[in-house]
């Protein structure tokens, strides 16, 4: 067995730290008998469908009621924690110290570097030992802030957490005067929001609140009213853009517009600007743009941009012009200016970064000094600046293959500094502020991270090859001293795959526990993210998703070939849509896995999106495709885990969910768990954890996060033979 490096704890860690470790050893002190799995009662449902109906033998595990779920259900969810809590507690002390080393790489007090808005300069700031950080200001101008100024607190999350056990912000906004705070909050984790509204001349929170929204909040430019985004209470999503005066009853808030196709998502944001409210529908093959002048509130929204079939575009302005990214005539999407007396006007319209085969347009943003464009290339993302003064455009140093370079949000397009950051798998997080009219760049700040030497870890990119020829950007880090390509090391695969997001090599404390103990970790970027441009997205979704699930095991398989894992102790592990492409694995290609863990995974494909009344279901069509539709219905069902557990082995299982869970019913998890544990022929643990205070992003607070990822960790040690075996486990 490998031990780990010595952590030097703080006072405080180090006794929760030796009162876990007495309660490990307590419950490793006796044999412990093999737990009975609960065993869930069976109950024939027939989901109809027109293209056959199917039986859900565990349909009665759901629950729609968003407070409180039927007495036969929480029994069954309390009795799969109570199998977990049983067959983990071996582990107590290996999860005990895990969290103590996660914890210890985090500084007890900290701060982020301040960034400028509007004659103010904030950051948030964590107070000793907080979860949760306070959102300070002082005034200032670009250059930086008034040091004779007192800082003023805006926000004290930790105060507004407290007695929850779920807390997260959505979204702050400050009027434009500087008097009012508009925040939204979450304190169930399922995405549902209370708008809030703070006078941060008295720090009086008034009357005023409106619950059911989502997070987005902009302020008029009279700094009388909020607009925001009222949530569906069914499917979640967007129903109406309201207006809300401050000082009076939500019952009047008027209504700026509704969305009627409901297959779309509403976005809410400020203009670049500030002179208008932008008002983005987006579905997975269509958008929209309007627009309400902030001046003139009570205004009708103006379409910037109408909708057109397979045509995306998202929009800001400044300076008297539009700015489109689109991928109209364009798969890789570019960035087009437009006037701003007819946008939509194409005839008008002017390149400002061409569509490219070898590079993809991702993002940008506009400042008085220039355009900044996020750009991606072979898998990498990078920063291109076009000056406004006319200088050629250049690309902002320090982007590397296996670091990933990021433009963080500018609120004040009036600030001279551009702000990114730059971090891979081994480099904390490095934030930057790029000077555009000189080109300087200024490091703000590294990411602390006490205990933490980067020189004893490395991290590269490879190239796996896919089944049908294509090559598979793949990342990852290890320590040298403790794992080399020799064949020997356990190996944990990362994977998403899904929507177009990217899965790009982030720093992370939470991985630090298992580089130690002799893993190498890789993320592989298949199919479905965007990695690798828009065409890798589209060959991963609709009736292309066989491709995500193909390309992980290729790049497992490529990874052991070349010695970086023992094929022995290979595990996986993804969350959400990558849970989708955990089950899916796990089904297809279970015995290249010594452990699998899924998180939240969508595991019941066919049967949610034949619902429309499950959150995202309509928005969802063009992603996964519309089971209503033979075709689509046909190729769903190919893959869905559920519809495909059968009498074979499996590999160890992990499957956690969150009770609240707004975005992966707890219900898909929970059947899912039930239909396996019945008809697996292996002796292979099957562990189900639910939380059952919080939702799809389980624990929040910047300590209490480690808690999740303890459970995989142990989980995964313990199978490796680096951990106490679990109970009926035999080396």
């Amino acid at each position: 067995m490998m031990r780990a490096m010595p952590v030097a704890l703080p006072p405080l860690l180090r006794c929760l730290a030796t009162l876990a470790l007495s309660l490990g050893l307590a419950a490793q002190a006796a044999p412990v008998a093999v737990p009975k799995p609960p065993v869930a009662p069976t109950k024939p449902h027939v989901v109809a469908s027109p293209f056959g109906d199917r039986t859900d033998e565990y349909h009665w595990l759901r629950d729609d009621h968003p407070r409180r779920k039927r007495p036969e259900v929480m029994r069954h969810l309390q009795a799969e924690n109570a199998y977990t809590g049983r067959m983990m507690a071996p582990l107590a002390r290996v999860r005990a110290e895990l969290v103590a080393e996660m914890q210890a790489h985090v500084p007890a007090a900290d701060s982020t570097p301040p960034w400028f808005d509007n004659g103010h300069w904030y950051w948030e700031r964590f107070a000793k030992g907080a979860d949760y950080p306070m959102l300070m200001r002082r005034p200032g101008t670009p250059e930086g802030p008034d040091p004779k100024a007192r800082e003023e607190l805006v926000l004290d999350q930790a105060r507004q957490a407290r007695g929850q056990a779920f807390y997260s912000l959505g979204q702050a906004a400050v009027s434009p005067d500087g008097r009012w705070l508009a925040w939204t909050e979450d304190t169930q984790g399922r995405t549902t929001h209370r708008l809030r509204i703070r006078d941060l001349k008295t720090g009086r929170v008034l009357p005023d609140q409106v619950p059911g929204v989502l997070d987005p909040v902009v302020w008029s430019a009279d700094n009388r009213s909020v607009f925001y985004l009222q949530q569906d209470p069914v499917t979640l999503q967007g129903s109406a853009v309201r207006r809300h005066v401050v000082g009076t009853p939500a019952r009047r808030d008027a209504v700026v517009y509704e969305e009627a196709d409901k297959t779309l998502m509403t976005t809410l944001s400020a203009s670049a600007s500030r002179r208008y409210l932008l008002i983005q529908m987006e579905g997975y093959d269509t958008t929209e743009l309007r627009a309400v002048p902030t001046d003139r509130p009570g205004s009708p929204p103006v379409t910037i941009q109408a909708r057109q079939p397979g045509v995306l575009s998202w929009g800001d302005h400044l300076g008297g012009r539009w700015v489109f990214r689109t991928n109209d005539n364009a798969l890789n999407f570019k960035l087009v200016e437009a006037p701003e007396a007819a946008p939509e006007d194409r005839a008008r319209w002017k390149d400002l970064v061409p569509a490219r085969d070898d590079a993809a347009v991702e993002g940008f943003a506009l400042m008085r000094g220039g355009v900044v464009v996020e750009e991606r290339v072979d898998a990498a993302r990078r920063l291109r600046v076009l000056p406004a003064d006319g200088r050629p455009p250049y690309l902002v140093p320090g982007s590397a293959p296996a670091s990933t370079m990021e433009l963080l949000p500018h609120p004040d397009a009036g600030s001279p500094w551009l702000r990114y950051t730059v971090t891979s798998l081994t480099e904390p997080l490095a934030t930057h502020d790029l000077d555009l009219a000189s080109g300087r760049s200024v490091l703000r700040k590294q990411q602390l991270v006490p205990g933490y030497d980067a020189a004893r870890y490395a991290t590269l990119r490879t190239w796996a090859t896919s089944r049908d020829g294509l090559r598979i950007p793949i990342v990852l880090v290890h320590r040298p001293d403790r794992a080399r390509p020799d064949g020997r090391a356990p190996l944990l695969v990362e994977a998403y795959g899904a929507y177009g997001a990217p899965s790009d090599p982030l720093f992370g404390i939470t991985r630090l526990p298992l580089l130690d103990r002799g893993f190498v970790i890789a993320i592989a970027q298949v199919r479905g993210g965007s990695e690798m441009g828009q065409a890798w997205y589209e060959a991963g979704r609709l009736r292309h998703k066989q491709n995500s699930f193909n390309d992980f095991v290729d790049a497992t398989r490529h990874l052991v070939s070349e010695g970086w894992g023992d094929k022995s102790r290979v595990f996986a592990s993804g969350g959400s849509a990558g849970g989708l492409l955990m089950a899916a694995v796990a089904n297809q290609a279970g015995a290249d896995y010594r452990g699998i863990a899924a998180h939240v995974p969508f595991v019941d494909v066919v049967t949610t999106m034949l619902d429309e009344t499950i959150p995202l279901t309509a928005n969802e069509w063009s992603q996964w495709g519309d089971p209503r539709r033979q075709p689509d219905h046909d190729f769903m069902l190919a893959y869905s885990p559920y519809d495909h557990i059968a009498a074979r082995p499996y590999p160890a299982m992990l499957v956690t969910s969150g009770l609240w869970d707004g975005q992966v019913q707890y219900y898909e998890p929970a059947k899912y768990v039930a239909r396996l544990r019945a008809r697996k022929t292996d002796a292979q643990p099957l562990l189900f954890a639910i939380n059952m205070s919080t939702g799809h992003q389980g624990h929040s607070g910047r300590f209490e996060r480690f808690k999740d990822a303890a459970l995989e960790q142990a989980f995964f040690l313990s199978l490796a033979g680096l951990a106490p075996a679990l109970p009926g486990r035999v080396r």
